[in-house]
């Protein structure tokens, strides 16, 4: 059987003391330890989930900025093309009208040289006439030989043209 005797009473106050003191010394700094050590970790995990909100967040932000560059982008492009397009044809159409006015200048040019070779025709055909006249004059003709040579003269011009050039 057991025996109770004063040591036993002694080992269980000192057992007693030794839980207090190591519960008051060990087991309270520990479990703060623990308690702090379990919420830096909870802290640490929060940081991370708030970390990679935040960095969806930004990446989704990113991706839309990128998108708007893109759209960007090809606005600029097709704005390029259009104007590219318009100064090309702006340049066809210059070209048309200088063409034009180069026909026009070469028309112009095609009559002014055609009067000047009818003023030439005419001057000629008044040599030509004086030149008949004196022929008259030399051969000193009637009047109805005068009318023939002239009227001859005339028939061989064509009523229309003088030469090759119309009047």
């Amino acid at each position: 059987m057991i025996e109770l005797n004063s040591t036993f009473f002694a080992q269980i106050l000192n057992f007693l003391i030794l839980v207090i003191l190591l519960r008051a010394v060990a087991y309270k700094p520990v479990l703060k330890i623990l308690k702090e050590r379990e919420d830096r970790i909870a802290a640490s995990i929060d940081k991370a989930d708030a970390d990679a909100a935040e960095a969806a967040k930004t990446l989704e932000a990113y991706k839309a900025e990128l998108a708007g560059a893109r759209t960007k982008a090809q606005e600029i492009m097709d704005l390029a093309e259009k104007r590219a397009s318009e100064e090309h044809e702006a340049s066809i159409q210059a070209t048309k009208r200088e063409i034009e006015q180069m026909k026009k200048a070469a028309e112009q040019q095609m009559e002014r040289e055609r009067a000047h070779a009818v003023e030439q025709l005419k001057g000629e055909v008044v040599t030509l006439a004086l030149a008949a006249a004196g022929k008259i004059v030399q051969k000193n003709l009637e009047k109805s030989d005068n009318d023939a040579i002239i009227g001859e003269f005339i028939a061989k011009l064509d009523a229309h043209k003088i030469g090759d050039a119309t009047c």
